[in-house]
């Protein structure tokens, strides 16, 4: 017989390192994170960061969710038309409304914001697949080797650096996950490239294969926004370098704090750009 307080209770996955510890351990004697029993290190937000398919999801869910609103916002409504390219693809007023970014919607309207929802907006249904596809290929190897709050960190400010950059080089008008997933893919080339070895040898060639499959692809393929895809690709560089990787720096609070603060961060710039359009538009 067993009390209320039994030792089913006592028990619980570490946040930090997800092997099971007691609730009252000081630190947790896997990973060394303080207090891994407490109630805010084991919330909603810290269980779903800490599973890799549910973030990686997630994402997924949000970039669709925001493309089928951007199909709603649109002018021409849905386009069924026979070509590929322009298949199931909102207008440009309906993406302004949502987020789109670029000189015109920062220069014209202020819109800083944009370099963070630009992220989750698409021109077509082949664009957001073939993106959704890159992420789910690419998320793993950087949630594997970073951990998922620096997945987090260097997927969001990868976006708002290529966007950035991009900005700068006068691009009126852009959208496309495809600057965060850059960001993942200079992140793995850092950690493929800093590493060594023979695992880093063949990260490294493997993602390369991609860098260079990905700067091809904007050479001949008209309308890609390579400036977007450069400045996102070295923003990961730059967040590899800075938050370091598994076995150089485990993920400490400090990276949990950033990570928490780019879902708070980008969920308040979507919810924004989804009421605003919502209220230009109707």
């Amino acid at each position: 017989m067993v009390n209320g307080n039994d030792s089913r209770n006592s028990a619980l996955l570490c946040p930090g390192c997800r092997k099971l510890v007691s609730a009252d351990e000081l630190t947790c004697p896997y990973c060394g994170l303080k207090a891994p029993g407490s109630r805010w290190k084991n919330n909603f937000f810290t269980r779903g960061f800490n599973s890799d398919e549910r973030l990686i999801n997630t994402i997924i869910a949000v970039n669709a969710v925001m493309f089928l609103l951007s199909l709603l916002m649109s002018n021409r409504g849905l386009n069924l038309s026979g070509n590929p390219m322009s298949f199931l693809s909102p207008d440009n007023q309906g993406l302004l409304l949502l987020g789109a970014t670029g000189a015109i919607p920062i220069d014209r309207f202020h819109h800083w914001w944009t370099l963070v929802s630009a992220s989750y907006l698409h021109g077509g249904i082949l664009h957001i697949v073939f993106n959704m596809l890159a992420l789910r290929q690419i998320a793993p190897l950087v949630i594997r080797e970073y951990g998922t709050h620096r997945m987090i960190v260097i997927y969001t400010l990868s976006g708002v650096g290529g966007f950035m950059v991009s900005y700068l080089a006068g691009i009126s008008f852009t959208i496309g996950a495809s600057a965060a997933v850059c960001g993942l893919i200079g992140a793995a080339l850092y950690y493929g490239k800093r590493r060594g070895g023979i695992y880093g040898q063949a990260v490294y060639r493997q993602v390369g294969g991609w860098a260079i499959g990905i700067v091809l692809f904007g050479l001949v393929v008209p309308g890609i926004n390579n400036w977007a895809h450069g400045g996102g690709m070295a923003a990961g560089i730059v967040m590899g370098l800075l938050l370091g990787y598994h076995e150089r720096k485990k993920e400490n609070m400090h990276h949990r704090l950033l990570g928490s603060l780019c879902v708070f961060g980008t969920t308040a710039v979507l919810l924004w750009a989804v009421f605003t359009g919502i209220v230009y538009r109707f």
